[in-house]
C-alpha cells in the first residue's frame, strides 16, 4: 500500500475518533492560537514532541531541524528558518517557556562528531554540514574526553548539542531581555528512545536526570 494511501487512512480515522472528541477546541483553534511553550526539537521521525508530553493540539509550538539545533543570533542576509520561528514565537506568541529538545541516536549529532558530511560527502548544497557545523566546538570538547567515537561519546555530543543550543538561544536580545525579566525560562531535556525516558538538564550542575 503507498504511504501517501496510509497517511489518508489516518486522517479518516482522526475524523472520525479524535475530531469528535475535541471538536469544541478545534473550533477555538480555528480562531487562533495561545500555546505557552516553544520545543525546539529534532526532525527525527521517532521523536514527536506531541507524542512525548502528550500534548493536545495547540498546547506546544514546535519547530523541528536536524540535531534541534537554535543556531546563533545573527541578522545576515538568507533565509533563517528556525530564527523566524523564534522571533514568531516569543515576540508574536509570547511564549513564556523554551525548551531545548535532543534525543538518543540522533543522527545530526552523530554525524557531527565523526565528521559523516565532511569534504565530498557534505553533497552539492552543503545544507547538513553546513548547519551541524555549528556544532564544531562541542564535537572537539568531546573528542578530547574519549578516545573512541562509541556510544558514550554520542550521548556526550547529543547532551552538548542541547547545551550549545541554550547558550545560542540567549544571543538572541528578546530572548535574553526577556529571561532577565523572568517572562521567560529556557529548559533542556533529553529523550532516550531506547529507554522512552526523559532527562532534564540541570544547567547549574551542567548534567541530565530523570524527569
Amino acid at each position: 500500500m503507498p504511504r501517501f494511501t496510509r497517511l489518508i487512512e489516518g486522517y479518516r480515522r482522526f475524523r472520525e475518533r479524535e475530531w469528535p472528541r475535541e471538536r469544541e477546541r478545534w473550533s477555538e483553534l480555528a480562531e487562533g492560537q495561545s500555546p505557552k511553550v516553544m520545543v525546539i526539537a529534532c526532525a527525527d521521525s521517532r521523536t514527536d514532541p506531541a507524542q512525548i508530553f502528550d500534548t493536545k493540539p495547540g498546547e506546544i509550538f514546535v519547530v523541528r531541524n536536524i540535531a534541534a539545533l537554535a543556531p546563533p543570533y545573527e541578522t545576515t542576509a538568507g533565509y533563517h528558518g528556525v530564527s523566524s520561528a523564534l522571533e514568531f514565537g516569543v515576540t508574536q506568541l509570547e511564549v513564556e517557556e523554551i525548551l531545548v529538545l535532543g534525543h538518543g541516536s540522533c543522527g545530526g549529532c552523530a554525524a557531527a562528531l565523526t565528521g559523516q558530511f565532511d569534504g565530498a560527502a557534505a553533497g552539492e548544497g552543503r545544507f547538513i554540514a553546513n548547519w551541524v557545523s555549528m556544532l564544531h566546538g562541542a564535537r572537539d570538547q568531546v573528542r578530547e574526553h574519549h578516545h573512541e567515537l562509541d556510544a558514550d561519546a554520542v550521548l556526550e555530543m547529543e547532551w552538548e548539542a542541547v547545551k550549545l543550543s541554550l547558550a545560542n538561544l540567549r544571543t538572541f536580545p528578546w530572548i535574553a531581555e526577556r529571561e532577565r525579566a523572568g517572562r521567560l525560562k529556557l529548559h533542556g531535556a533529553h529523550f532516550s528512545i531506547a529507554e522512552g525516558r526523559l532527562y532534564v538538564l540541570d544547567e547549574v550542575k551542567g548534567t541530565f536526570h530523570p524527569a
